[in-house]
Order: C-alpha cells, then sequence, then structure tokens
C-alpha cells in the first residue's frame, strides 16, 4: 500500500513534472488544479473503469458535476478503491441519479425563509448568511446538491450589503454563521471586509465560519487568513470531518494555527451509510478531534435531498452508534446526534431514552451500562412563579442589557404568564417572515 506522501508526489509529477513542494501546498494552485473530470480522475490515480460503468458515470456528471482537490485525491487508496471512504465522498456514483419519493429539491426549505438573498433566518436570534457559491470540492453528501453545478460565483459587495442591512435592521440577531459553498474561498480582503462590517453591527455578538476547507483543502488555512480571523474576535470555525483518514499531519497543522490564535473549533460530521456508519469508526474520528483541541458538534442524519438516498442510514443506527458514545467515552468527545427537520424546522436532537419512567417524587433512569437507578426530587421544592414581573422577581437578575423576549414553541406552553394551550404551527415567527398569514 502507497504512503499517503508517495500518492502525493506520483500525483504532483503527473500534473506537473517540475512542481515543487511550496506549489503542492499553494492552496491556489491546488483550486487551479482540481480534478473535474472523469479522465483526468483516471490518469492521476493510474486506473480505468469499464466502458458501461464509464457511460454511467458520465451521465451522472451531467447532473451533479465533479470536483476533487490534488490534496483530497492523494487521500484516497486505490488498492480498494470502490470501498474508500474517501473516494465514496469525492467522486461520483450512479447511485445519485436514483430518487425516491420521499427526496426534496430543498429538503431544509433554506429558499422559503430567505428574506433577502444571502440570508436564511430560521431561529429566533440568529442567521445563516450566505457569502459564496464556490466550494474548492464538490462533496458527494452535500445536503445543497441542488445548487452544485451551478454558476459558481462570489456575491458581490452590493448582494452581501443586502445581508447586512437586514442583519442590522434585527437587534435579535446576536449569532452570524457564514457558509455557501465554502466562506475560505473568498480571498483574505473580502472576507475581512465581510467580518469587519459584520463587528461594526453592536448587537452580533458571535460570529461563526462553516468550512470544509481544514478537511479537503487544509493549505488554504494560512497565516494571513488566520490573522484576519483573529481581529475579529469571537469567531467560531466549524468544520466537517466525516472519518478519521481525513484528519492528517495537514489538517492537523491547519487546526492547529486556529486553535494557538484563539479560535475556537467545532466539527460537523454526517452519518454515511458505508464511510462512517460504525460506533467505532466514529469514535476514533471523535477522539482525533478532541486531542486536535476540536469539539465534536453534531452528528448529523443525512438529509433528505436529491441524489443522497444511498448514503442514508435508519436513524436506528444513529441510536445504536450513540449507546456506543454515551458514558462509554468523555462527555465533550460525545456530538449532538440531529435531524435537520425538513421543511425548515430546524435541528432535532435525538438520543436514547435514559429516563424511562416518572412518577409524582421520583424519576427512573437507567445509565449505559443498562443499571436502573432512581432519582428522587425535592418534596419542598416551590417553582418559581413566571409572570414576566422582572422587577419585582426575586432571583438576581442582574443581566447586563440582556433584552426580555417573547417565548417560543415548547417554552410558551411550559410558560406560567401564557394563556396558550396549545401550538399553532402557522404563527410561527418563521412562517412570519415568510410571509405566510396564521
Amino acid at each position: 500500500m502507497k504512503t499517503h506522501s508517495v500518492r502525493q508526489k506520483n500525483i504532483a509529477e503527473k500534473i506537473s513534472p517540475e512542481l515543487a513542494i511550496s506549489n503542492w501546498k499553494d492552496w491556489k494552485w491546488q483550486i487551479r488544479h482540481c480534478v473535474r473530470d472523469i479522465d483526468t480522475f483516471e490518469k492521476l490515480l493510474d486506473i480505468r473503469f469499464e466502458p458501461e460503468e464509464r457511460k454511467l458515470l458520465e451521465k451522472t456528471l451531467e447532473k451533479f458535476p465533479l470536483s476533487i482537490t490534488p490534496y483530497y485525491l492523494s487521500l484516497i487508496e486505490v488498492e480498494d478503491l470502490k470501498n474508500d471512504p474517501i473516494f465514496m465522498q469525492a467522486f461520483p456514483s450512479p447511485d445519485e441519479l436514483i430518487v425516491s419519493k420521499d427526496d426534496m429539491h430543498d429538503p431544509l426549505s433554506e429558499d422559503e425563509d430567505s428574506p433577502v438573498p444571502g440570508i436564511t433566518h430560521r431561529y429566533p436570534d440568529r442567521v445563516l448568511f450566505h457569502v459564496s457559491n464556490i466550494c474548492s470540492m464538490y462533496c458527494r453528501h452535500c445536503t445543497r446538491k441542488r445548487k452544485v453545478g451551478d454558476i459558481d460565483s462570489v456575491p458581490g459587495k452590493a448582494e452581501v450589503q443586502k445581508g447586512l442591512d437586514y442583519i442590522a435592521a434585527h437587534p435579535e440577531l446576536r449569532d452570524v454563521l457564514l457558509s455557501g459553498g465554502d466562506p475560505f474561498m473568498l480571498s483574505d480582503d473580502y472576507l475581512d471586509w465581510i467580518l469587519t462590517e459584520l463587528r461594526a453591527i453592536p448587537h452580533v455578538e458571535v460570529i461563526r465560519i462553516g468550512s470544509r476547507m481544514p478537511v479537503v483543502l487544509p493549505y488554504r488555512v494560512t497565516d494571513q487568513l488566520v490573522d484576519v480571523l483573529k481581529k475579529h474576535h469571537p469567531v467560531w470555525v466549524n468544520t466537517h470531518f466525516n472519518h478519521p483518514r481525513e484528519v492528517t499531519y495537514s489538517s492537523k497543522q491547519a487546526l492547529r494555527k486556529m486553535a494557538d490564535a484563539g479560535i475556537p473549533l467545532g466539527n460537523q460530521t454526517v452519518l454515511l451509510s458505508g464511510v462512517n456508519d460504525c460506533y467505532r469508526i466514529l469514535k476514533k474520528l471523535f477522539h482525533k478531534l478532541v486531542a486536535n483541541r476540536v469539539r465534536p458538534y453534531y452528528l448529523y442524519q443525512c438529509d433528505l435531498s436529491e441524489g443522497l438516498t444511498h448514503f442514508r442510514t435508519s436513524v436506528g443506527k444513529g441510536i445504536e452508534i450513540m449507546e456506543n458514545l454515551v458514558g462509554h467515552t468523555s462527555g465533550f468527545a460525545v456530538p449532538s446526534y440531529v435531524i435537520d427537520a425538513p421543511g425548515g424546522g430546524g435541528k432535532i436532537p435525538i438520543l436514547p431514552t435514559y429516563m424511562i419512567s416518572r412518577s409524582t417524587h421520583k424519576v427512573i433512569l437507567r445509565n449505559y451500562e443498562g443499571v436502573i437507578t432512581s432519582y428522587k426530587e425535592p418534596e419542598s421544592y416551590t417553582p418559581v412563579y413566571c409572570d414576566r414581573n422582572c422587577e419585582g422577581c426575586k432571583l438576581q437578575l442582574k443581566l447586563d442589557d440582556a433584552p426580555e423576549s417573547k417565548s417560543v414553541g415548547i417554552a410558551k406552553l411550559l410558560s406560567d404568564y401564557e394563556e396558550t394551550l396549545s401550538l399553532v404551527p402557522e404563527d410561527t415567527a418563521r412562517l412570519e417572515r415568510r410571509g405566510i398569514d396564521g
């Protein structure tokens, strides 16, 4: 089996015989030499697809194009190509053309929850801000697969300004997530401008950036990029490692640069059939991430996007994996397993059942070993009755400018000051933003 460095050298020499290592580590060189067709893929990896298989692959590319960075290509082990987790995430499969009756064009209703171009406003206090339509690699499991193949573009300042104006006009927005495409495909100067404009909005407390660059092109995380990011703290970066093999020396260096700059790092993994649907694989991944100062944040159930049917596992498989994580390893190495609700309902956490019964004064619990125990509730506890009269409350509410807000969702049913008896989904603020009357 060839080592990674040997594969890199072989690929680099085929792309450019006079290539120096400095070129290989130049992220812009990597972008210029992304693999976008089957001929180049075969040439660089010394493989050949059978004629019938190639016809199906070409047909797949007509709908869902191909793009792989030379770096990520070098992680593929051709000795077991069809079972290789890197290959499966990067190279097309004819199974992508299988569209089930449950698949959706836009399963998360991002387009419907977009009040202005580039903004998805789903949750009360935060928005998704699409600042790039470009990716260095087209991941085969992408939830925005509907957009893959559109003309790659970076929104101009005038379009981005519409999003900035929307954020500035909504003081409830304290958290902005930059997404795309991949925000790290922007130039340092352009990203710096966006971050500067967001930082100038008083109510924006936290800026997050979602990027797969540390996985598929870690050389993008340059000292210059890190200097831009740390100018605008607090900036959080969430990346997207799906398999332990993706945690390479180069990716570790990228993560180290950001962590050393004080940037909190998280990771969002997608549960993928044939790639990582095994608790041993995921536990190893999460341990590697934690060792590199990355907090496993979410484990996503694969979305209902068109072309992803072959990647989806049962929810039962996800529960089985969580059973083998909770209690079996450190709590901070266990992500939240979530389903991003079809129709735009947002992320819903899914867990095994640990509270198995309850009475007036007791709850019955079980742990990861199957031990069943009881927890005695206090008999003397007097619940705090909340009538939203904060000035008359006995609790210490010195919260420094914390705004009062209306209860939403289940919290509204639980509140003491509301007379609501049942929820009417048509009355949600999210649907009001869409312009749908209750």
